[in-house]
């Protein structure tokens, strides 16, 4: 009889998966009480259709196919970052006529659109005039020229650096002091440095700056940037909803820093000095030795200047996303800006510093919707392949096992209704859209999942096909077919990862839905195949062997079969019930240990007077001639014995 614990063991851990499928749905339940999650995953653009931008490069000289393709490596990267999954990015055309077309599925943000729009180079120039985005009177410009915005926010890198940024603007402003007389014109032949008004801040800039209107939609599109030897007028636009709001205006000093020599940007909220975790969100910003020198210098210089001059703007297809403040120099490379973000902005702001670097301008060529008939005609097929294959392995199973191939079929759903749960789950915090290749992935994990139950069952009944009783025989079979089935996991697990890296596009969508089923494959084996059949062996119906049952000696071959029993014998005939008993409690362990029956030895020849000098045979020969003797005086004594009684 097995101990009360490993009889309990099949039920918790029948409970414990009850918990995990629970909790999976549960929080799906959660979502759409509290949140924008669904009951049904989310699908791709091949599946629902979505949105189609053409990108039109605009370079002076043709550009090359590596520069396309690290132009579709920082989209796709903006894309993904936004939580858009399933985006097909690709470029048609060849030489000067090449574009790139990027399929975002269902309804994308705008946030999202626009980090497909916003496709030039990332710059850092200095702040020469900030100013409220309405037109400038012109009998008002100097006083007007160089507000500051009265919304601020402080930035800070390190512990010696801290800056100021102007993260949500207002309309309102205090005037700075007037620019020199100077500054109409250049008074020089050469700048003193990037942040010199004077030079820069000509007659015609001057009048470009207080013409633009920045609440003009029209100007808040963005576009190229302009030449990063001279001076750069320009807007700063916010979203707010669906809609984008011109905040500020600016004329922007010459190029200092390239975003190429970005290294990385992150969010999240702030450390205290204390250690702990703050309520301000903030944004992370760090450069690569190249722009850490050049942050460095331009940071000595502007912390010495006064707003807006301490101030750098950060030019994003000709639109400036943030206008930090320094007060202090920052020698490592490593900013943190920090003001009235919210996790949203702070997050877009990241993004657009991640990924803003492209190896030239695009021009949006054309927007449309695209629908997904063909997509939705190929998934229907595609889910009747599915069913079709169902079927077939769940024919297959009760043919072959017969009632214990309903545990093939409970397994099945076991394992669709995880992953469906899990896909779902993952649709709503992670974004992940279903495509047609992924519906694919799905199926072939019907073949998987089954083949893992074949092994099991038919490790089983080898050990049956031994004499076997059912509950040794499912300990034994499953500590072998155990490691079986997760070495034929491990195998596709592996190939899942490298077709994930090594792949783009819907193909990534096949290796994640394989790598994600053979998990789940392992999770639904181990947690409710082998405790399900622990249980099956306790009902009379398996463990006698019911013709129905698909363990029936008779077919099994185990009435009447010859088995190897040792020291080369061989017996018919099941084991004995006691001897699997016997072992059961070694089977546990995953191994057994064979004890060998003791043997008896033959007599020692023994050496006496008569036989010293014979051999070893001669002497077993004498003892046994002399037993022979010994035996048939006796008989003779015997049969006197009763002939004297006779008389």
């Amino acid at each position: 009889m097995a101990p009360p614990t490993r009889r309990n063991r099949p039920v918790r851990t029948l409970i414990t998966l009850g918990i995990i499928i629970l909790a999976i749905f549960g929080a799906i339940f959660a979502g759409t009480k509290w949140s924008d999650a669904t009951w049904t995953p989310k699908l791709a653009l091949d599946l629902e259709g979505g949105t189609q931008i053409v990108l039109k490069p605009v370079s002076a000289t043709t550009p090359t196919s590596g520069q396309i393709n690290q132009a579709i490596d920082v989209i796709r990267q903006r894309v993904d970052a936004s939580g858009v999954s399933e985006a097909e990015i690709t470029s048609q055309g060849s030489g000067s006529g090449t574009t790139i077309v990027v399929g975002l599925p269902g309804k994308p943000s705008e946030d999202t659109l626009k980090l497909v729009r916003t496709s030039a180079q990332m710059e850092f120039r200095p702040v020469l005039v900030q100013g409220a985005p309405t037109p400038t009177a012109t009998d008002d410009a100097t006083d007007a020229a160089t507000p500051a915005p009265t919304a601020g926010a402080t930035a800070g890198a390190a512990p010696t650096a801290e800056a100021t940024s102007s993260a949500k603007p207002t309309a309102e402003a205090t005037p700075s002091p007037e620019p020199s007389p100077a500054s109409t014109e250049p008074s020089k032949a050469a700048p003193d440095n990037a942040s010199d008004t004077a030079y820069y801040i000509t007659p015609a800039v001057q009048a470009e700056y207080d013409k633009l209107d920045c609440t003009d939609p029209a100007n808040l599109r963005g576009g190229v940037n302009g030449d990063p030897k001279t001076a750069f007028v320009t807007c700063e636009s916010q979203t707010v909803g669906d809609q984008v709001v011109g905040v500020a205006k600016y004329i922007l000093g010459p190029v200092e820093i390239d975003g190429k020599h970005i290294s990385s940007a992150s969010s999240g909220l702030e450390t205290l000095p204390s250690g702990g975790v703050g309520t301000e969100w903030i944004v992370t910003l760090k450069f690569d030795s190249t722009g850490a020198k050049q942050f460095t210098d331009v940071t000595e210089r502007l912390a010495t200047q006064t707003q807006p001059l301490n101030q750098f703007g950060i030019v994003l297809d000709g639109l400036v996303v943030s206008a930090p403040a320094v007060s202090a120099v920052i020698p490592n490379g490593q900013a943190t800006i920090s003001g009235s973000f919210t996790r949203q902005t702070a997050a877009t702001l990241a993004q657009q510093l991640n990924f803003g670097a492209l190896p030239m301008s695009f021009e949006v060529q054309s927007e449309e919707q695209i629908s997904a008939t063909l997509g939705a005609d190929q998934l229907q097929k595609g889910i009747l392949a599915g069913l079709i294959g169902l079927a077939l392995v769940v024919l297959y199973s009760l043919l072959q096992y017969r009632a214990l191939g309903l545990v093939t079929v409970a397994s099945l759903i076991v394992a669709a209704v995880v992953t469906y749960g899990i896909i779902t789950l993952m649709s709503w915090t992670q974004g992940y859209r279903l495509s047609l290749p992924g519906v694919a992935g799905l199926i072939v994990a019907i073949g998987i999942t089954a083949d893992s139950f074949i092994v099991y069952f038919e490790r089983i009944r080898d050990e049956l096909r031994e004499g076997r009783t059912l509950g040794v025989a499912v300990e034994r079979g499953w500590s072998r077919a155990k490691r079986t089935i997760l070495a034929s996991d491990a195998v596709n697990f592996l190939a899942a990862i490298v077709l994930y890296i090594l792949a783009v596009g819907g193909v990534r969508g096949f290796a994640f839905t394989l790598g994600l089923t053979t998990l789940v494959d392992v999770l639904v084996v181990f947690m409710f195949t082998h405790p399900v059949m622990e249980l099956l062996a306790r009902t009379k119906f398996f463990s006698e062997g019911h013709r129905a049952s698909g363990l029936d000696p008779r077919r099994l071959g185990v009435i009447g079969a010859s088995r190897y029993v040792g020291r080369g014998k061989v017996v018919t005939g099941p084991r004995p019930a006691q001897a699997d008993e016997a072992t059961s409690d070694v089977v546990e362990d995953e191994a057994e240990t064979r004890v060998p029956a003791p043997v008896p030895s033959a007599p020692r020849a023994e050496i006496t007077p008569e036989t010293a000098g014979m051999t070893i045979a001669e002497r077993r020969a004498a003892q046994k001639a002399a037993a022979a003797k010994a035996a048939t005086t006796d008989a003779d004594d015997a049969s006197g014995r009763t002939d004297g009684s006779e008389h």
